[in-house]
């Protein structure tokens, strides 16, 4: 069993900074690739930022670019993403998701096996 937990969520007023973190524990592997995903009411899940395991390579959602930097302590199976400027529209349930992708860009929500219970995020107008 592999556990994804997330942590971090919150209200916070548009323009404000939020950090999100996310571990995995159990039969996990050093070597997955972690990405987090929201997903707004009634829309459908989005992808908002990925990391490939030892940290090199990172991808983001164009809504995301340039406000969010996503990293990853590479010591153990856990992944960051600051969230800076943030918009009501960045309002959702954020999700960590890990899994050992190779080939694709990790942008993709069915390439994830693990995915945590989510944390609310709100950004309030």
């Amino acid at each position: 069993q592999v556990q994804v937990v997330e942590s971090g969520g919150g209200l916070v007023q548009t323009g404000g900074s939020l950090r999100l973190s996310c571990a995995a524990s159990g039969r996990s592997s050093s070597m997955y690739t972690l990405g987090w995903f929201r997903q707004a009411p009634g829309k459908d899940r989005q992808f908002v930022a990925a990391i490939n395991w030892n940290g090199r390579n990172t991808y983001y959602g164009d809504s995301v670019k340039g406000r969010f930097t996503i990293s990853r302590d590479t010591t153990k199976i856990a992944v960051y993403l600051p969230m800076n400027s943030l918009k009501p529209d960045d309002t959702g349930v954020y999700y960590c998701a890990a899994d050992l992708v190779w080939g694709p860009a990790p942008t993709q929500a069915d390439l994830y096996a693990y995915w945590g219970q989510g944390t609310q995020v709100t950004v309030s107008s």
